[in-house]
């Protein structure tokens, strides 16, 4: 904290009456200077006879001239300029409790109804830049499997970079052992400096308890020479706790959503395996149906139902008799229409389940028809959800492409060929579109790896 002005204060307009009144009731005259003797104020006839110094913390600020009566107003200076450092000392103690606040609202506002740990790890790492001088922070979670810390998000490390931590090697390393935030601010003549992974100066490292387990650290640093304090460490342990909750949430709500997530696919292939001739159908349509969405550019939200939706399109199907579903010659005017059944099953089915209800128009309206001649609700253009005519789309390329007892599946040019004379009529053209921007292709291959493909 700078020191006090002994010219500013003797110029504060409530002391000025009171300082000249006072020198007039000592009936003596006074000089005052500064610390390097500059003159600040002097009375008539005064006259340098005895210095009397005005401190503040130890440290001379200036001097109080004249005879041994002056020696009162050098008191009262010093009493004044050690008020002024204490208000200052409120003052700032107060800012850095504002900070404080600001940064625990602030960071509780944004994380509270996040469920991703490396939108998380963004958050973190924005409110850290606002808050504290430094040129990267990183933030790294224990990968379970591997026992080692892997970076999750970062900002002003070479792009690229992909670093990882050991336990009890490096500064990083050593506070995840230990679970105690630590300031060093000489990285180099630190006996834990690695060569080669540290290459700032300056840092503070906190580590990301959640229910007494440290599940990761905070690396916070500047290329250049700096002094991080205590209080910054202590505001830097507060954003490194408030992350850990919010991380640990994400955490578990991820693993229950791949639970959640490896339940659907399960109960998927579960169905997929009443028609051994239909082999990855499920996961063909649902990779070229994601291939499609990132072209669309679906929300986040809608590539989701739009997942699982593709993943679910054929559930109904459970509800068809064997043989009918499983029959090997063409299907009869009544049987194709047992099977249209299972668009409307499907909704039944999921509509018991309130965490798939999203899904339900992509397994309802896959078979709806751009030009309104579709089942089960003969809806037209846009009165089919989005990712109704996305699998739709996807649903039927992988059925033309795919062999079956009663027909040879089309070439890929033949399967192209009727999406094109389709679009507008049986398909979104928009969408059919997209497909062929998509890359599909990559999608196709990967899903067929094990499947005999006709060229």
């Amino acid at each position: 904290m700078a020191p006090v002005s002994l010219s500013k204060l003797i110029k504060k307009r409530a002391l000025t009456p009171l300082f000249y009144r006072l020198v007039s009731d000592l009936e003596t005259s006074v000089v005052i200077e500064d610390a390097e003797g500059k003159l600040l104020m002097a009375t008539d006839g005064a006259e340098r006879c005895t210095r009397y110094p005005v401190t503040v913390t130890g440290e001379v600020i200036g001097w109080v001239n004249g005879t041994e009566k002056v020696a009162v107003i050098a008191s009262l200076l010093t009493c004044l300029a050690e008020s002024e450092m204490e208000k200052r000392a409120l003052v700032s103690e107060t800012l850095n409790k504002y900070k404080e606040i600001t940064l625990l609202y602030d960071m509780v506002e944004k994380v509270s109804s996040c469920l991703d740990t490396k939108e998380v790890a963004r958050l973190v790492i924005e409110e850290a830049r606002r808050v504290f001088r430094l040129s990267s922070v990183a933030v790294l979670l224990l990968n379970r499997e591997t026992d080692v810390l892997e970076v999750v998000g970062e900002f002003g490390h070479e792009p690229g970079v992909t670093a990882t931590v050991s336990r009890g090697v490096g500064i990083a390393g050593s506070v995840w052992a230990s679970g105690r935030a630590e300031i060093v601010n000489d990285v180099r003549s630190d006996l834990r400096f690695v060569e080669g992974t540290d290459s700032i100066c300056s840092l503070m490292c906190a580590p990301l308890k959640a229910k007494e387990t440290v599940v990761g650290v905070i690396n916070l640093g500047n290329d250049q020479p700096v002094t991080y304090t205590a209080e910054e460490l202590k505001l830097f342990t507060t954003l490194a706790s408030l992350a850990a909750v919010a991380i640990d949430n994400a955490s578990l709500y991820e693993q229950l959503q791949e639970t959640f997530y490896t339940t659907v696919y399960t109960l998927a292939e579960t169905i997929e395996k009443r028609d051994p001739y239909t082999g990855n159908h499920t996961k063909r349509v649902m990779e070229y149906s994601l291939a499609v969405g990132k072209i669309l550019k679906l929300s986040e939200i809608d590539m989701a139902r739009l997942q699982l939706g593709a993943v679910l399109h054929d559930i109904g199907k459970i509800g068809i008799r064997d043989n009918v579903l499983l029959k090997e010659s063409a299907l009869t005017d009544d049987e194709f229409e047992q099977i249209k059944k299972h668009a409307v099953y499907g909704e039944e089915i999921i509509s018991r389940i309130s965490q798939l209800q999203s899904a339900i128009p992509g397994i309802k309206h896959h078979h709806e028809k751009f030009n309104g001649r579709g089942y089960p609700d003969g809806l037209t253009g846009e009165e089919i959800d989005i990712t109704a005519r996305i699998i739709s789309v996807a649903d039927s390329f992988d059925a033309m492409t795919t062999n079956r007892p009663y027909r040879s599946g089309l070439s890929l040019d033949e399967a192209f060929g009727e999406l094109r004379k389709y679009a507008g009529s049986q398909f979104d053209p928009i969408v059919v579109d997209a497909f062929f921007a998509a890359d599909v292709m990559e999608a196709f291959f990967a899903a067929n790896s094990r499947r005999k493909i006709i060229f």
